[in-house]
Formats: C-alpha cells, structure tokens, sequence
C-alpha cells in the first residue's frame, strides 16, 4: 500500500530525532545488562542430557567426589521448600490473571495451570514426610553448591539434571547402581531418596516458574508500551518519540519476551512504526542481538521450559506410584547382606520384620565405627560360625544377633559404644520385673516429695 506524504513526512520528522534518543539509550544499557545478568540466576536443572549408560558413568564419578561433612549443620530443606512454594504461588496467581483476562498463556504456563494442584500436593506430602531434624540424620555434604545439604538430595538433583527432570525406573536403577558400586549409601539415604527427588523436582519446578514469571512480566510490559503506542499514533504521531524516550527513561529491559511481544503488536500497524521498529532495532544493536535473534531464542526457550515442566509433572506422577519398598530392597546392601541368612529364615519374612532387623543394623552402625554394611556382615558371620558348630538352631539366624539374646556379642564385635539410653534398654530387658518396681518407687518417692513441698507449714 503506498504511503502518503504526510506520512512519509512524520517519519523523516521521527527520523531525525532517532540519533538524539539511541544517545540518551545507550546510557542505560550498563544497567539493563545487569538486569539480563540477574534474570539469568538459578538455571533450570537442565544438563547435557545423558543416556544410561552416561547415567551410570557419571554416578560412579560423583560418588569419587563427594566430600562428607564432619557433624550436622541446620536444616536447609525445609527453607528452601518455602521459598520455592512462595515462587510458585506467585508465578501461578500471576498467569492465571493473565488467562482470566485472555491474554495470551505460553505451553509451559499451560502446563502449571493446570498441574498446580499436584505440586500443592507433593509440597504438603514433603513437609509431611520431613520433619526439620530428618535431614540431620543423613549425611552431607562438606563442599560444593551443595554444602551443607543431605548428599542424597545432591544426588538427586544430579539426575534430574541430566534427564531434564525425566525420571523412569532403569535411570534412577542404573544410576543409584552405579554410585552405591563406589561408595555405599546408608539404608536411611536410601529411604530417602524418594522424598529428595521430589524435593530436587519441586526445585526444578520453581525455578522454570521463576523464568515464566519474569516473560509473563514482560509480555505484559511490552503490551502496556504497546497499547501506549498505537494511541499516540492514532491522536498525534509526532509524539511517538515521547513514548520511546519513556521507555528509555524507565530502563526497560529488552528481554526476548518483551521484544517478542512489542513486534507482535506493532507488526502489520501504522506506517508511522517503523520509527519505533528502527529505534528497537538500534537499541539491540548496542546488545550485540537483532529482533531476529531473540524472538527465536525466546520461542527456543519457551519450547525447553515446556519440556522441562512436563518432564517434571511426569516424574512427580511416577515417583507416588513407585515401589519404593521393592527398590529399597534390591539396592540396600544391608538387605542383600540379611538375604545370605545361614538359616533362610530372613527372605521369608514380612516386609515389618525385615524392617526391623535393618533399623537394628542401623542403631547399631550409629553407634560403631563400622558401616551399615559392616554390621550386617558380621551378624550373618556369627550365625555362620553357629551354623557350622550346629550349637543352636535359634544362633544359626542373623535375628538371634540383631534384636535377641546374641545382640551383645555382635555388639561387642562391632564396639558400639553404650549411651545411657541403650544402657537402660538393656537392663529393661534383662531384668524386667526389677526395672518397672524401680521405676514405679522412684515415682512414688518424687509424688511424695512434691506433696510435703506444697503441704502449709
């Protein structure tokens, strides 16, 4: 359509303060790279993808790697929990404002709408699960990003990472495989770990929420710029440049969003916006980018974060029905050490008992300078050395050393050191009746006490 001259003459008028205003813009630029720079913080977990094979590669790596800390530090789970509820929250209120209004809603915005409900529910389920002194037990890390959290969460987020937060059986197999083949993880690690992915996830999550919050900002900026645009081109043109020196004014960040946004709105209108396409296309110049560039690398990284949210739904799906209690038992080696029980008692059992002769294991590792792993070991050696003297049938079992009378000789051969608690416990069991008459004297003794205290003088 050819353009009028009046037109033509409003643009060379725009033209020749165009210049005068990139001057005044290039001022700002300092302070919007600053702005990029921050926006870029806290990257969605999303390494070089890695197939099976690379999985179990790299597990045996970090499990070289990774230094434990000596004592236990303050829980750090839980606060991080909060914040990355606070960020959901806030990402979802705001797009689901946007759809309300009808606004256009990205695939990776679509995706949280509308699975909000599921990571409302796994966020209760881990605060449920997790409570503040848990993440003590385990044992963590001494250095790294990390420092200070469980290693098992570092594990963790290291396969999120590299399956772009796709977790399926024979990765998560093949990887914790390959790590326990290096370094052992303590059967209370290996609980767990179900509970730290989906804290590794819920991570994940926010952080292509907090990506989404700040497009979705954008988009709407760029619309409000828009909007002011068009209305100043329909009433006097000549003060578009008034609009565009605002904008440099107010430090706007020309993020792919915005930019993506702005020529979507400004595309197929008045002649008059070819100043304002010019002058933006100026002011990316000094950004070393065209519109071009960032409009593809926006549509780029709305395609990965939609990928990326719904590799995580997924895997929140799969982590709820997952048998953890199956998984657990074929990678506790606490559990395959029990199995080779002299007696074959122990593979026989319920899931509770068995249950209960590894919490034995471990009260007992907790408290010794052996292993999990160790303990076991030597409990089943025991009942080997019966077996073979065919002393005792009831000796010939590893329960006879985990939870009966053979407990203090494991106990001896793993030199557990006795607090006053296990002291108790074992006279409680030793001499029952003598142990509850104790007790009930010495509450009479107290009740007695405090009567005559409170008796009038």
């Amino acid at each position: 359509m050819p353009i009028s001259p009046r037109s033509l003459f409003i643009v060379n008028q725009l033209s020749r303060n165009l210049l005068k205003l990139l001057r005044q813009t290039r001022r700002s630029a300092v302070q919007n790279d600053s702005l990029l720079s921050e926006a870029a913080d806290e990257q969605p977990l999303r390494a070089e993808l890695y197939s099976i094979e690379q999985l179990e590669r790299h597990g045996k790596l970090i499990a070289a790697v990774h230094p434990l800390a000596v004592g236990r530090s303050d829980d750090r789970l839980l606060p991080r929990l909060d914040e990355n509820e606070r960020v959901l929250i806030e990402t979802y209120d705001l797009v689901a404002a946007a759809a309300d209004e009808n606004r256009r809603i990205e695939p990776a915005a679509e995706w949280l709408l509308d699975n909000f409900y599921l990571i409302e529910e796994q966020i209760r389920a881990i605060r449920r699960l997790l409570p503040p002194s848990y993440s003590q037990e385990l044992p963590q890390l001494a250095t790294g990003p990390t420092a200070g959290f469980p290693r098992v969460y570092d594990i963790a987020l290291e396969l999120i990472a590299h399956v772009d937060g796709r977790v399926d059986a024979a990765g998560l197999n093949g990887f914790i495989a390959a790590y326990q083949s290096v370094e052992p993880l303590k059967l209370g690690e290996l609980w767990a770990l179900p509970l730290m992915l989906r804290l590794a996830l819920i991570e994940n999550l926010r952080r292509v929420a907090a990506r989404i919050a700040a497009a979705r900002r954008h988009r709407d900026l760029a619309g409000t710029w828009a909007v002011r645009m068009v209305d100043v081109v329909e009433r006097k043109p000549t003060d578009l440049i008034l609009v565009l020196a605002d904008m440099a004014r107010a430090n706007q960040v020309l993020s792919g969003a915005f930019v993506a946004e702005l020529t979507r709105h400004l595309q197929g209108q008045n002649p008059n916006f070819t100043f304002a396409n010019s002058w933006l296309e100026h002011r990316l110049s000094d950004q070393g980018v065209t519109t071009e560039q960032l409009v593809r690398a926006e549509g780029q990284a709305q395609a990965a974060d939609q990928v990326s949210i719904g590799n995580s739904i997924g895997s929140l799906r799969f982590l709820i029905a997952h048998d953890w209690r199956l998984f657990v038992g074929e990678h506790s080696l606490v559990e395959q050490t029990l199995r080779s029980d002299p007696a074959g008692v122990y593979a026989e059992m319920d899931f509770a008992t068995r249950d209960r002769y590894r919490h034995a294991v471990e009260g007992i590792a907790r408290r010794s300078r052996l292993t999990e792993y160790e303990v076991a070991r030597k409990a089943v050696q025991l009942a080997e050395n019966n077996a073979r003297e065919m002393l005792d049938a009831r000796s010939a079992h590893v329960g006879y050393y985990l939870v009966d009378r053979g407990r203090p000789a494991l106990e001896r051969l793993a030199e557990m050191r006795l607090s006053w608690g296990v002291v108790f416990d074992k006279l409680r069991r030793r001499f029952p009746l003598i142990c509850y008459l104790s007790l009930m004297g010495l509450f009479t003794v107290a009740t007695l006490f405090d009567v005559t205290d409170r008796s009038p003088s």
